[in-house]
């Protein structure tokens, strides 16, 4: 097993940005495109997250943002939507459609979510009802869900036909708008709450589309951050932060901004659960974040055309915790031979573009420091890990804190196991994939 690196409170990255393979302006097959859909419901929606409550009215717009890239041989999609979370079956019958109607494959799809809780709910309720059974007493909204899934399958199409010759870059930098949100007392003792002490991923990855000309597609900004700036008191549909500097970046740079949630399970906004917008410190997030991604953007020197993607998958296998039910909506991602018996099927996804860049994702909230020690040991100079990915399977904490309690242990259907299970085999991944 893979010994985890000691960690320090805050992983300090500098703005950097290394060229990839390929002659900046040699002419390439590369193509790129970006579509945004308007996702907001007219009516009053049940809100994810925190308690049961329903929407009263909007506050700002939520968005499917979606990227197209093509390298003349592979397409790939990326999509940032502004929603909480949905089960795995909702990606499972999305791309299934998707696949009909265009032949798109699923291993050419990432569907992420920014993790706002002040959206509306999307699909089955699966694990979350497993787990807070009194908070989930209302039936799904089927109509909503399948207005969200029409609106990404339109765009995914809007953005695929739009495709036009394109450059890409990529670079990283530093935000402080997040910490650690494990506190803990003199007893030991874990609740929700901001540990200025723990562990804290602070690095913003970024890869910046750009036209021919240099001028911009899109960015694609990865940060590690819970949408919970609002608290449950809140009843406005809105972007929560990460949909904040979205439109922020999207206003600077005149061109859209994917907010890409990063291993954000133990790490808050460092305003938090406010109760309302007044108190939501909307242009401190600005500050604290979206001038470091416009930052970090100016410091990326000038893409290449030339690109090669390579999309992959792999699946980690890991126990299931005891006395776990399964909802029917899961059934793809367990193994078991009868009753509670059982082993999760985790998918986990890979995209290499060219010898720097790795990008992996998995469909869980990920403890910072797992991703971390994947990027210390990875051989691309380049490591992004992309949370909330393609469902929701629950957190997953380390073996440390499933040792130590606190809510997020309880929240997932997974052993302290876990942890070490899903790092030898991206570890392992990443070695055996790079050229």
């Amino acid at each position: 097993m893979l010994a985890l690196r000691p960690l320090i409170s805050a992983l300090i990255v500098v703005s950097s940005a290394t060229p990839l393979i390929g002659a900046p302006d040699a002419a390439g097959n590369f193509r790129a495109a970006v579509a945004t859909v308007d996702i907001t419901p007219s009516a009053n929606k049940w809100l994810a997250g925190y308690p049961a409550r329903k929407s009263t009215g909007i506050h700002d717009h939520i968005f499917h943002r979606i990227v197209a890239l093509d390298d003349g041989r592979t397409q790939f999609f990326l999509i940032s939507s502004d929603l909480c979370l949905f089960a795995p079956s909702v990606y499972d019958e999305m791309t299934a459609q998707l696949k009909r109607e265009t032949g798109i494959e699923p291993i050419q799809v990432w569907w992420t979510v920014t993790h706002t809780h002040s959206a509306p709910e999307v699909g089955p309720h699966g694990l979350l009802k497993l787990m807070m059974p009194e908070r989930y007493n209302h039936e799904p909204d089927q109509e909503y869900t399948a207005q969200v899934e029409k609106l990404l399958i339109d765009g995914i199409k809007e953005a695929r036909a739009k495709l036009a010759p394109a450059r890409l870059a990529v670079g990283t930098g530093f935000s402080a708008a997040n910490i650690n949100r494990r506190a803990r007392d003199v007893n030991g003792h874990i609740s929700l709450g901001l540990n200025p002490d723990g562990p804290t991923d602070r690095q913003i990855g970024l890869i910046r589309l750009e036209h021919p000309d240099g001028t911009p597609i899109a960015l694609i900004a990865n940060y590690s951050m819970h949408g919970t700036a609002l608290g449950p008191e809140n009843t406005l549909i809105a972007g929560d932060a990460p949909g904040t500097v979205a439109a922020y970046v999207e206003q600077k740079i005149g061109a859209p901004m994917l907010f890409i949630n990063g291993a954000a399970g133990d790490l808050a906004p460092i305003y938090t659960v406010q109760p309302s917008f007044n108190a939501f410190h909307i242009t401190e997030f600005d500050v604290l974040l979206g001038d470091r991604i416009l930052a970090a953007n100016n410091s990326l020197a000038m893409g290449t055309s030339q690109v090669r993607l390579r999309p992959s998958e792999s699946v980690v296998e890991t126990p299931r915790r005891a006395g776990l039910g399964w909802d029917q909506s899961l059934g793809n991602y367990l193994h078991a031979a009868s009753g509670e018996a059982g082993t999760i099927r985790m998918p986990v996804r890979f995209l290499f573009i060219n010898d720097e860049v790795a990008l992996w994702s998995a469909p869980v909230e990920l403890f910072c420091e797992i991703s971390i020690n994947v990027r210390d040991h990875s051989p691309y100079p380049h490591t992004f890990y992309f949370g909330y990915a393609n469902g929701w399977l629950g957190y997953l904490p380390t073996r440390q804190a499933f040792a130590e309690g606190g809510y997020e242990t309880q929240t997932n259907p997974f052993t302290e196991q876990v942890e070490n299970d899903l790092t030898n085999v991206v570890i392992a991944y990443l070695e055996g994939h790079s050229r």
